[in-house]
């Protein structure tokens, strides 16, 4: 699998990443091979045919897919959590009826969990004959019209979390707005507004307590990180030998490593790293490098998108620190190096 999504990122993605960069949506044709080669199931537990669920090795893959295109992986990302929260489900029916159409790909999807960190108006559920209504504001949720189920998150009255499998297409009671992104515009990223959203009851996954969830969302994802290092991952292959590779080398293993507590300052300097290697070959590339055909300026913009992606206070703090502490060369250094 490691192989197989180097060679899909180097012989199709990389190739037709400039014009996916341009393109209004990642082409099918890229999300079905992934889904052909089986990487739609690799969160799963292990099951015949289906790879167990291990981080080391989604974050090698996701590093590999993301080097080629960053769209694609992107989209290819939210898939994940679905799968694993189909196949731990105890509700009656979920892991039956969800999981192998999930890790087959057969089914694509996406998550719509941001509308919970609302401190003034999180999403909210409450139950009816027969389901569940939804209403509030989920922003953030990518793959719309590549997708077809939201892995979607609300709160009750009793501020417990209920996690639905819900489809994802545009109703009366269900409106998307599209993003405009300075990178990764192909996701299809949207903003999605419930409004008494009607949910069947046998599409809920799990519940549990908000204070439950949140304490374990605080640090955020260490695979997230990992968009990052595919895109630095290109950037030191374009560059040639240089001292980012070994930078490379430990932040990954830094990212592998990570607790908790550890995670927010790994993660910051993941995205401390693709910001500095993709200014480095801007510099290196020349004014070429601002050309809409070159890779320089779509893996610089692609940086910016990662500067804020998937951040919590944290990790952004600790971000801002490495940001605001690196060392100043003043005029006395540039008269030192003449």
């Amino acid at each position: 699998m490691r192989a197989l999504a180097r060679q899909i990122a180097d012989d199709v993605l990389f190739p037709a990443a400039l014009a996916v960069d341009a393109a209004d949506r990642v082409p099918p044709a890229q999300l079905d091979l992934l889904a052909a080669e089986g990487f739609y199931g690799v969160a799963a537990p292990p099951e015949p045919g289906v790879l167990g669920r291990d981080l080391p090795l989604l974050a090698a893959l996701l590093e590999s897919l993301a080097s080629g295109c960053l769209s694609t992986a992107f989209v290819w990302l939210q898939h994940h959590g679905p799968v694993l929260a189909a196949a731990v489900s105890e509700r009656p029916g979920i892991r039956e009826t969800w999981l192998r159409p999930l890790t087959l790909g057969v089914r694509r999807a996406g998550i719509a969990l941001a509308g919970l960190r609302s401190p003034t108006a999180p999403m909210r559920v409450r139950a009816v004959d027969g389901g569940y209504l939804l209403d509030g504001a989920v922003p953030w949720v990518t793959g719309w019209n590549m997708i077809d189920t939201m892995y979607t998150a609300a709160r009750d009255a009793h501020d417990d979390v209920h996690f639905l499998f819900v489809d994802a297409a545009d109703a009366p009671t269900l409106v998307t707005t599209p993003l405009e992104l300075v990178a990764v515009q192909a996701s299809r990223t949207v903003d999605v507004r419930f409004d008494g959203h009607f949910v069947p009851a046998d599409r809920l996954a799990d519940v549990r307590p908000y204070a439950q969830w949140s304490s374990s969302d605080t640090s955020g994802s260490a695979l997230n990180g990992f968009l990052a290092l595919g895109v630095v991952n290109r950037c030191c292959r374009l560059l040639g030998p240089s001292p980012l590779d070994a930078e490379l080398a430990a932040t990954r293993a830094a990212l592998l490593a990570a607790d908790a507590d550890a995670l927010p300052a790994a993660r910051a300097a993941a995205t401390d790293l693709v910001l500095r290697a993709t200014a480095q070959l801007t510099v290196q590339t020349g004014a070429r490098a601002v050309l809409r055909d070159n890779h320089a300026q779509r893996l610089l913009r692609e940086a910016a998108f990662l500067l804020v992606f998937g951040n919590r206070p944290a990790i952004r703090d600790a971000l801002l620190t490495r940001l605001r502490t690196m060392p100043a060369q003043g005029p006395q250094d540039f008269s030192a190096r003449r």
